[in-house]
């Protein structure tokens, strides 16, 4: 049985309308007692259908509040973390920052955004179109406006001003990591001993600092009295999707900026002189810009037909898998992506004293004379012997396993969420279980003797120099 309380609007009006007609009226004021009552059902029918339009509204307001204010709420849940950068081009701190964000952007628990002093540059390394960037340029103040107006609950920092450390250390409404970039013995090579130990100064300061070095980690910044964990960088290729190389050809690669120093490629191309004497198919292929000085030394050992710079190339993976050795000349690292490039394509690598990388293991060779026919004589060594070549290609592949991409960020997951709830600085070191092997003071003072016996030969000013000093960084 229907509820006779519940009347549709049609219903009402018949029923006004009906009341209205069966009216005793009359007959002499019949057409103005018409007029008057439809009048008056004019304003009636006015005044409901305006309660009804505005019973509309408030309903749609309320719901449309209610919508939104659970999706404030939604986003007010998630962490937001932002990553500080200078640029987001060419380097490999700037390619890290991209595979990172590219990989968080499918969390469901943050909101990513990516702060950079530069403006929008050409030849930036893609970035998700849900990470939201915010450029300062020349206002790099506006860093901190940023982070109160955005509600940022944690930055990862990718610098290394120690004024700038020192400020956002005394914020309390956000958390920040830094990242080291364990450059340690870049900065004894660059000469700027006074300006950088400002910074490590200021890392004391700091509650989350991350190193790539496990010198660094469980040696000297122990020493230092700065909290740090070591937390390597994801990869640029994914393990399971990367077939190996098949290590047939007599091709040799090497990736970078050509036009830094300190990545010595002109060492890399006098070795290849006399390996193109021993082995005269041998081919260079050096992944970077045309700078000058490759240009110069490729031109006056007259090795054109045998070295041939590719230009910058931000996927350089055609040029890896097709490769049978990758040499590694550079004076100083600190994780090198392009180490780890070549290890995921199984290529065996020749490094240049680079004993302290974690990828140093597995498929590599470190030869510590610093001497252009020391590495010739191991590059063709390599490429004459099929069996050794396969052997060191097979670790180089094998030792990537435990550094696979989905480990790595599951990883830098647990940071975040671990740091964003708080965790105290005494478990911060042991947050990885899987990190168990802490390096002994026998085993850093084997890596520093090694170390301090190039810088003496490479930096004829720091002859002098003790393992004390280089271990307490003190080298004026």
């Amino acid at each position: 049985m229907k509820d006779n309380k519940k009347y549709s609007y049609s219903k009402k009006y018949k029923n006004i309308v009906q009341n209205f007609l069966t009216e005793e009226i009359d007959s002499f004021h019949t057409n103005d007692l018409i007029e008057k009552k439809e009048i008056e059902l004019r304003k009636f029918l006015s005044i409901k259908f305006f309660i009804i339009l505005l019973l509309i509204l408030i309903l749609s307001y309320s719901y449309y509040d209610c919508f939104f204010s659970y999706s404030s709420r939604s986003n007010e849940n998630k962490i937001k973390v932002a990553f500080y950068n200078n640029v987001i081009r060419y380097g490999g701190i700037e390619r890290v920052t991209s595979i990172l964000l590219n990989y968080f952007s499918r969390e469901r628990n943050f909101t990513f955004y990516l702060i950079t002093v530069s403006d929008i540059l050409e030849g930036e390394y893609q970035i998700p179109e849900n990470v939201k960037r915010i450029t300062l340029g020349n206002k790099s103040k506006r860093l901190f406006r940023i982070i109160n107006k955005e509600h940022i609950d944690i930055i990862i920092y990718n610098h290394e001003i120690s004024s700038e450390i020192e400020q956002l250390n005394k914020l309390n409404n956000v958390k920040i990591i830094y990242c080291t970039h364990s450059v340690f013995f870049y900065r004894i090579y660059e000469h700027i001993y006074n300006l950088e130990n400002t910074v490590y100064q200021a890392y004391k300061s700091c509650k989350y600092v991350l190193t790539l070095v496990p010198l660094e980690n469980d040696y000297l910044f122990k020493r230092w009295g700065i909290n740090s964990l070591l937390l390597e960088n994801p990869n640029t290729f994914d393990y399971d999707s990367v077939a190996p190389s098949e290590l047939s050809n007599k091709n040799i690669i090497m990736i970078g900026r050509g036009d830094y120093p300190g990545k010595r490629f002109e060492f890399g191309i006098t070795a290849m002189k006399r390996i193109v004497q021993e082995i005269p198919e041998s081919k260079m292929y050096i992944i970077s810009s045309p700078y000058e000085n490759l240009k110069n030394a490729i031109n006056n050992l007259n090795l054109g037909n045998n070295v041939e710079i590719t230009g910058f190339i931000q996927d350089p993976s055609s040029y890896i898998k097709n490769a049978s050795l990758h040499l590694l000349p550079s004076l100083s690292e600190s994780y090198s992506m392009v180490l780890g490039e070549a290890k995921m394509f199984g290529i065996p690598t020749i490094l240049c004293g680079l004993d302290y990388l974690l990828l140093a293991k597995g498929g590599c060779i470190n030869i510590f004379d610093d001497n252009p026919d020391t590495l010739a004589r191991e590059a063709i060594k390599i490429l004459k012997d099929d069996n050794y070549r396969k052997k060191l290609g097979k670790e180089a592949r094998e030792s990537m396993k435990i550094h696979k991409n989905e480990i790595i960020i599951k990883k830098w997951v647990k940071l975040l969420l671990s740091v964003y709830n708080g965790i105290d600085e005494l478990s911060y070191t042991k947050l990885f279980d899987d990190y168990n092997k802490i390096m002994t003071e026998d085993e850093a003072n084997i890596i520093l003797n090694n170390q301090l016996n190039l810088i003496k030969k490479r930096i004829p000013d720091l002859s002098e120099i003790t393992l004390e000093q280089l271990k307490s960084f003190s080298l004026k």
